[in-house]
């Protein structure tokens, strides 16, 4: 139901009072950038650098020395997501609450790359990779909250969806540059963390950053220490529930994610050879369409005022994408698939996170409780792979070792489930 003129005044009268900025392009543009720079400079290492400079490193031994990295970022990511969050609603400065953790985020991004960049041994690049993360959730934390923090309720639909896509968008413009450098390393690795150095500064400049004044900070008990990392299931019921849905959800994207190379190979009979091109036709073309998908979805979500229906059919749609997956017989059938997929990950993206910030038990503990809400999507990265293999071992044959169909049907059942767990959330249309 859209909402008349009047109605909207007084909406927009009710935000005002509330302490509500509501700002407008210039912002959002500044955000989108922000974050899409940032992811583009994580993941084209994670994608594309790292594992060269692992190679580098040790020929023989480069998939142990970026499953060593990627273990020591995924511990650090579980342990400071919530601290961050909690650090960062409690800081009292001069700069406010959130700019300080932009600029720590630029300044930590920029460290780890030049650690990945000069690495010669495992433990240096496994510290450099795991900065770059800490600096990633550093920014991703400041990011993330000053949009609960300058929208209502009804209005943040736009910076949702450009928040919640820039991980598929920047995934495709890490590797752009990457390609645009490549085979030059150095640039590879800078370019990227230098260009989201500057986003992070230059939101943090744009940014109207509310002061916490020190005796409105609560005095710390060491009880809440162990709040950092839990919200009770039972006093927030809805906030349980999106936590559990997200997780199914980032399942079924986490299985796609880290197996579309290792499918395309052995189930598509692609040469490994042609891999790299089919990859980036893959996640240009998922990834773009998820990109103008989540911005359009955002936008319509605001103006109807629901997110519920948009984040069912959402799921929905990614799940129907894995079934497709499941039925390809070529690369034009697995795009196919693809585009499916990223319509309902662009319609996903884009409205759950404003579907989040509005199940969040506190508006004073907002980046606390998004760190938490984050490892619903990080726990799947970690998950998925230890689970794969048992999944992939049903049904294998000596001809087929690996067998994808209850691999990808576990996926869509996962995105199924994830779907249903939003229909009883109380307190959002």
């Amino acid at each position: 139901m859209t909402m008349s003129p009047a109605d909207s005044a007084i909406h927009e009268n009710q935000a005002v009072a509330a302490g509500f900025r509501n700002p407008g392009t210039g912002f959002l543009i500044s955000l989108g950038f922000a974050a899409i720079l940032l992811m583009a400079s994580l993941l084209s290492v994670g994608i594309l650098t790292m594992p060269l400079q692992a190679t580098a490193i040790d020929p023989d031994n480069s998939t142990t020395i970026v499953s060593v990295a990627s273990l020591l970022a995924g511990i650090t990511a579980l342990i400071a997501s919530p601290i961050m969050g909690r650090l960062s609603d409690r800081t009292v400065s001069r700069l406010g609450r959130r700019r300080p953790y932009l600029i720590a985020g630029a300044a930590l991004i920029l460290l780890g790359a030049l650690l990945v960049l000069n690495a010669a041994a495992t433990p240096m690049l496994a510290a450099g990779w795991a900065i770059m993360g800490l600096g990633q959730i550093s920014a991703f934390t400041a990011l993330g909250a000053s949009i609960p923090d300058q929208f209502a309720a009804e209005r943040r639909g736009p910076a949702s969806a450009l928040f919640g896509a820039a991980g598929v968008a920047g995934a495709v413009i890490g590797l752009w540059i990457g390609s645009l450098f490549s085979p030059n390393l150095t640039l590879m690795i800078m370019v990227p963390a230098v260009l989201a150095a500057l986003a992070l500064v230059a939101f943090a400049v744009v940014l109207r950053d509310e002061r916490l004044a020190r005796e409105d900070r609560p005095p710390f008990e060491l009880r809440e220490a162990f709040g950092t990392f839990w919200v009770s299931p039972r006093r927030h019921p809805g906030f349980a529930l999106a936590f559990a849905s997200r997780f199914a959800v980032f399942c079924a994207i986490a299985a796609v994610n880290a197996y579309m190379a290792i499918y395309l190979i052995l189930g598509l009979h692609i040469s490994p050879v042609e891999i790299a091109s089919k990859m980036f036709v893959a996640n240009l073309l998922s990834g773009g369409i998820a990109f103008v998908i989540a911005n359009i979805a955002g936008r319509v979500s605001d103006k109807v005022g629901r997110r519920k229906p948009f984040v069912v059919a959402s799921a929905v749609i990614f799940t129907v994408g894995l079934g497709l997956i499941v039925v390809a017989d070529s690369f034009t059938g697995f795009l196919v698939a693809l585009v499916v997929m990223g319509i309902g990950q662009g319609v996903y993206l884009a409205v759950d996170f404003a579907l989040i910030t509005q199940v969040l038990p506190s508006q004073d503990d907002a980046a606390k409780d998004l760190g938490i809400m984050n490892l619903a999507a990080s726990l799947p990265n970690i998950l998925v792979p230890a689970v794969a293999p048992m999944l992939l071992a049903i049904g294998a044959t000596a001809e087929m070792p690996q067998n994808f169909t209850p691999f990808f049907i576990a996926a869509a059942v996962a995105g199924a489930v994830g779907a249903a767990l939003i229909v009883p959330i109380k307190g959002v249309r």
